[in-house]
């Protein structure tokens, strides 16, 4: 399969997880409407869709048709969405863009930008609750996803990041906030379909290893950008980061040890899923246009 045939693929998942998001969220005309219509703004339209993508992936090496996995999908994006609309708030980061528009609090106003976050977190544990595989496994699969978005995962990575403003951190520092606050859900991207499909625990060990590496590149990526991308392409400002005096892994390590370091999580990535079939080559596929992104 082409690189081409894999970009494709990945515009298809986008598509498939758009149309679950829209299935599955209230109506904008729905009371409370403006609440609707904020969750709406916030989830639809715009996005990498890279968790989405790499649940389908996953999926396709286990052999799960992907409208079996359009619950789960759509129940980590929408973690991630959240996530982002909290993090744009004034009181976090106070961002006034994402993904080229205004941030969900300046489309709106701040006490519905807080709600919109929180109606989406919850309603992506109803969706995931829906998911068609066993009792069982889908227990399993919220017990996971909520351990990727507590303390141990997104929200303490935030609040580390928070608590670290204008301290320099040692890389190693860094890297343990960047796979709380990134990697955590990441990781739970591949290990949520594979728990619904209940596959074998040495291929979810070997999907975890490869997520691991992953969303770590994922977040150093992220800290290169805002230091030297195209805010055109971005969707938003660049140099925040700076700016706030914000652990960064460039800010601990430099540009060139920053890019070093994405590049070395690139091949443990793939070092992980080098025992796995053909079917896999999405999940390599994804893991270079992670690293690669300008975006």
């Amino acid at each position: 399969m082409t690189g081409v045939d894999l970009e494709l693929r990945l515009a298809g998942y986008q598509a498939r997880v758009e149309a679950a998001l829209d299935a599955r969220l209230p109506q904008a005309s729905t009371v409370p409407e403006r609440l609707h219509a904020a969750m709406r703004y916030s989830a639809l339209g715009g996005g990498k869709r890279v968790r989405p993508a790499l649940a389908y992936a996953t999926g396709e090496l286990l052999g799960v048709p992907p409208e079996a996995l359009d619950a789960a999908a759509a129940a980590l994006e929408m973690i991630h969405v959240y996530s982002l609309v909290h993090d744009d708030l004034p009181a976090m980061d106070d961002d006034d863009l994402r993904r080229g528009r205004p941030t969900c609090h300046r489309r709106y106003d701040e006490a519905t930008a807080i709600l919109a976050g929180d109606a989406l977190q919850v309603l992506a544990f109803a969706s995931l609750a829906e998911a068609p595989a066993p009792a069982g496994a889908r227990v399993r699969a919220l017990k996971l996803l909520a351990d990727a978005s507590g303390t141990a995962g997104m929200a303490g990575g935030q609040a580390i990041d928070l608590g670290a403003v204008g301290i320099a951190l040692s890389a190693a520092e860094v890297e343990d906030m960047h796979r709380r606050k990134t990697g955590a859900l990441i990781t739970a991207s591949v290990l949520v379909p594979a728990t619904l499909a209940e596959a074998p625990a040495q291929l979810c060990a070997t999907l975890a290893e490869f997520a691991a590496s992953l969303g770590l590149a994922f977040q150093i990526v992220d800290d290169i950008l805002d230091v030297e991308g195209d805010p055109r392409l971005l969707g938003k400002a660049v140099g925040a980061d700076e700016a706030r005096c914000k652990p960064t892994y460039p800010a601990a390590a430099g540009l060139a040890g920053a890019r070093a370091r994405a590049d070395e999580l690139h091949a443990e990535a793939l070092r992980a899923l080098a025992p796995l079939p053909p079917e896999a080559d999405m999940l390599r596929w994804l893991a270079g246009y992670v690293v690669d992104r300008r975006s």
